[in-house]
């Protein structure tokens, strides 16, 4: 393969040493010089090929410390009720989605956000079963803590009266004791193994293709087992295009030790990463695990998922097998108790411990995790997506909320990323509302509590080289730097001179991984 030479663009580099290029020299997939062009040319030896950028700004590629690719991608054929304003409504969506289906086919999708109802209203299995009596129907809320289910996949999953709650998890019930079809934490784990996927491989072949065209060269990817093995065949198969940081579920986790595997292994496309541990449900669904009870709602603090002392011999038992922790908490309270184990296990020398998500902390709480060194991942869309639930369900309540620049005033390392599907897996939004903490319409005018805004850099830093420091890969991506990885992209915006609507709005032109074009934007797409 020849040298090759990416010209005419306005490159931020994100190296603080040399943080604009005029041109780069890519020698396999590598950087091989970056700066003016007349200097990466003469480092580049005649011969080499250029490629014009057409004036594009360049950014790292940027990589997205949390998603999930396999839902993503099934996501992308399934009903959706993101948008959906009441019962009614989703019904109409659910019944035209079943109509289009097999017989014995699950229907999957969902994402409703019955918060947003008019009216607000809790759903249940006899409306869907009105729409939907024979095939099984499974609809995550838009948090993914909730599942709401028909009958036939209650029956399925062998749910009834007589089943009592699991540790963690809630069956909501009626009157009579009979369950809802609302099914809260883990206690819709029993759905889980009984809904059959297409081959994974074809889906997640077509969703890397909607990633790479938003500008995403990285994942932190934190699906199962058979995400992580349909990503193995496509690597060994020369069809993987974008790089996979594989977290491991925390039900594999004594297989994963006993295989050997430990975070870090790997080749540069595919990588292990943390164990995902949940501490708590999450704010949507009223799970996550407060100090104070939610607004309205007497003696409700939400939902200890994984209770503490079972997260410290989780925590242990990782780490000193060589696997990073990786914790969803949202709650102060969780936060805390997340904290308190880290603490309890002491630093780990080699190994990255995370919080995912972070977004209700006691204030004193940051100081803790940036003395531990743990790392803070977490998704700006979701905080303006949740401004008015916030501001209804922890009225009085004293937290750091979303605290982006406290967490970075106190020295703790943010990771960027979209929990995808739950919000759209575009970082350029999260970069908008990192900046802004406006929705994309502009409201709250000001931003939401706009004192933890940050700047333009530190956001895309957040979405770079934080999530490559989360990961332990800092040393090789993140940056466009000499000796990195060749992952960038080309944009036709600028997002450090043009405005936060202009980069709402920014396209992906072009995305290199590892050198190669991956993906380039073609007529009006």
């Amino acid at each position: 393969m020849s040298i090759r030479v990416y010209r005419n663009a306005a490159i931020h580099t994100g190296d603080g040493g040399n943080p604009l290029a005029e041109a780069m020299a890519v020698d396999g997939d590598r950087l091989l010089a970056v700066g003016r062009e007349a200097q990466v040319r003469e480092a580049a030896g005649h011969g080499a090929e250029l490629i014009d950028l057409d004036g594009a700004a360049v950014l790292p590629g940027l990589y997205d410390a949390h998603i999930h690719t396999a839902q993503y991608a099934q996501s992308l054929g399934a009903v959706d009720l993101r948008e959906v304003r009441g019962l009614d409504e989703a019904l109409t969506a659910v019944a035209a989605h079943a109509a289009r289906l097999q017989p014995g086919a699950w229907l999957f999708g969902g994402r409703w956000n019955s918060n947003a109802w008019d009216p607000p209203a809790q759903p249940d299995r006899y409306a869907l079963d009105s729409v939907c009596p024979e095939l099984p129907v499974a609809l995550p809320s838009v948090d993914g803590h909730t599942v709401w289910a028909n009958s036939a996949a209650l029956r399925l999953a062998g749910i009834d009266a007589n089943t009592p709650d699991p540790v963690g998890g809630e069956i909501v019930r009626d009157a009579r004791g009979e369950p809802t079809g609302i099914l809260r934490e883990t206690a819709s784990h029993p759905l889980r193994d009984l809904m059959v996927s297409p081959d994974l491989r074809d889906l997640l072949r077509a969703g890397q293709e909607e990633l790479l065209a938003v500008g995403l060269t990285s994942v932190h990817d934190i699906d199962g087992e058979d995400c992580r093995a349909a990503y193995l065949a496509l690597r060994d198969a020369g069809e993987l295009k974008l790089r996979v940081h594989k977290a491991i579920p925390m039900t594999h986790l004594e297989a994963a030790i006993a295989e050997g595997r430990r975070t870090g292994q790997g080749d540069d496309w595919i990588r292990t990463g943390p164990v995902k541990i949940f501490s708590d449900g999450a704010l949507g669904s009223h799970t996550s695990h407060m100090s104070r009870p939610f607004a309205g709602e007497q003696g409700n603090v939400g939902i200890a998922v994984t209770p503490y002392e079972d997260l410290v011999e989780l925590f242990g038992r990782a780490a000193g097998a060589g696997i990073a922790v990786a914790t969803h908490a949202i709650g102060d309270r969780a936060n805390h108790l997340v904290i308190d184990a880290y603490e309890a296990i002491g630093r780990t020398p080699g190994l990255r411990h995370r919080i995912e998500h972070a977004q209700h902390l006691r204030p004193a709480d940051l100081a803790r995790m940036a003395a531990l060194g743990i790392v803070a991942s977490m998704q700006p869309v979701h905080c303006t997506s949740d401004i008015d639930l916030v501001d209804s369900l922890l009225a009085g309540h004293d937290l750091a909320s979303y605290a982006w620049r406290g967490m970075l005033d106190a020295g703790v390392v943010l990771a960027f990323g979209s929990d995808a599907p739950v919000e759209s897996p575009d970082p350029f939004a999260a970069l908008y509302a990192a900046i802004t903490r406006a929705r994309p319409d502009g409201t709250p005018v000001g931003g939401w509590q706009p004192e933890q805004r940050l700047s333009m850099s530190e956001a895309v830093r957040a979405h770079t080289l934080g999530a490559a420091r989360a990961a332990g890969e800092d040393d090789r991506k993140g940056v466009l730097a000499p000796g990195r990885l060749a992952d960038f992209i080309a944009v036709d915006t600028d997002p450090y001179r043009d405005s936060p609507a202009a980069v709402l709005r920014t396209r992906v032109m072009t995305t290199v991984v590892g050198g190669e074009i991956r993906w380039q934007r073609t007529g009006s797409r």
